[in-house]
């Protein structure tokens, strides 16, 4: 008699599952057709409409390098707001610099700013009780992303993965840094890790806003609006920049079309740094035929000094065809290199929290920062090309003559790549 139940108990876990594993929506499948180059205004045209928000003028950035640079920065625009704190994370793990921000967010609270913090259950798993507490205590509304329930339990391998900072409709953070003591200091050593975020001012921050409030809305049902979160914000500089965003809710493929819009137009050079790089076979084919036309393809990723090894071993196993066509693959050696960069012909420079992954291109809920402005990118190549002289060059006799366990490990890691 126990057999139906269990039946039916076992097909609604394989329902699940197969829920948690898909986006539920059609993929890429054709190549991106090359029409224009990166210089054609049609590029710049086509990247903000299909994208999503259009490219506004107006801005200025900042690069900050490492959490020496990053968090005092942070910190100073959570004390300088006076209205309105908008802040979603993917990691917020416990340690001095995750107690310090608490902190500062609940002091405005409890003045009197509209303080509004986006945890992802998953990613903010390890962080100490007692800042939600003094969060909440203090009057600040803070919500955690897709917690489990059981009326979404098909949403489970749905994690926000985007990390935005937005003071007073202003000033706006984004790039790959989490809350947690490995992104402090100066990536000196092992247990402090190599990462870069932005700090951006300008119309632009309100897509920023626009973002955050995408998740907002799908975790709260509330909108938050008016001028204390979208003021009229005038130029303060020259930059182009839009944000955009991803996720598999609505347009899981735009964080990939965007890549593969970006690398199909490419004259001159592509510089990916991507802490987890494991690409589809569309995009190794976008990226191999760029550089059979001639473009300098030079991607870094880290060595063996990384967090999640069955990802290097995963990537690893797709470099040959890379490798082959005359791209440049390089394993960042002193820490772990988290960073997440795209520049394209000395131009285009995205910025944010993808990864260059099925994950992050299918599963997750990102958010990118598309600058375009010559000189910004020139700056951004410098700091890759320093990053370059701390790595580790792997050619392509390297690559093939790696031992075969090695090749074996690779190759059964790569079958995971849909989940990595």
């Amino acid at each position: 008699m126990l057999t139906i139940p269990i039946t039916a108990f076992v097909t609604l876990v394989i329902v699940l599952v197969i829920a948690n594993l898909s986006s539920g929506e059609k993929k890429i499948e054709h190549k991106i057709e090359r029409l224009y180059t990166s210089d054609d205004p049609q590029f710049l045209r086509s990247m903000g409409l299909l994208l999503g928000p259009p490219v506004l003028s107006g801005n200025r950035f900042e690069m900050l390098l490492n959490g020496e640079h990053i968090f005092p920065s942070m910190l100073e625009g959570i004390r300088s707001a006076s209205k309105t704190i908008t802040f979603e994370t993917f990691i917020y793990w416990s340690g001095e610099i995750g107690e310090q921000i608490a902190s500062a967010l609940a002091d405005k609270a409890r003045e009197g700013v509209a303080v509004h913090v986006l945890l992802d259950w998953v990613g903010s798993s390890k962080m100490d009780k007692r800042y939600l507490n003094m969060l909440q205590d203090a009057g600040a509304e803070v919500i955690q992303y897709h917690k489990p329930h059981w009326t979404g339990l098909g949403r489970m391998n749905d994690r926000t993965h985007r990390k935005l900072l937005v003071i007073d409709g202003h000033i706006g953070f984004t790039g790959g840094v989490g809350i947690a003591p490995e992104w402090t200091g100066h990536a000196q050593d092992e247990k402090h890790w190599r990462d870069t975020h932005f700090r951006v001012a300008g119309p632009v921050v309100g897509h920023m806003q626009a973002v955050f409030m995408d998740n907002w809305v799908k975790a709260t049902g509330n909108v938050l609006h008016g001028p204390d979160y979208f003021p009229e914000v005038e130029g303060v500089g020259d930059g182009l920049a839009h944000m955009f965003s991803s996720s598999p809710s609505g347009g899981s493929d735009d964080m990939q079309l965007m890549y593969l819009m970006a690398i199909t137009a490419a004259t001159r050079s592509i510089h990916l740094a991507s802490a987890y790089f494991v690409p589809d076979k569309l995009t190794i084919n976008a990226i191999v035929e760029a550089a059979k036309r001639g473009v300098k393809v030079q991607i870094l990723t880290p060595g063996k000094r990384i967090d999640t090894h069955t990802v290097r071993e995963a990537s690893r196993a797709c470099w040959g065809n890379l490798l082959r066509a005359g791209v440049e693959m390089f394993e960042y050696q002193p820490t772990m290199f988290h960073c997440k960069l795209l520049v394209v012909d000395e131009y285009l420079v995205s910025v944010g929290s993808t990864n260059f992954d099925s994950r992050s291109f299918k599963l997750n809920d990102e958010a990118n920062l598309n600058i375009y402005d010559h000189d910004f990118a020139k700056q951004q190549t410098a700091t890759f090309a320093d990053d370059i002289r701390q790595s580790h060059q792997v050619t392509l006799d390297a690559w093939l003559r790696r031992p075969f366990p090695e090749k074996l490990i690779e190759k059964f890691a790569s079958l995971l790549d849909t989940q990595l």
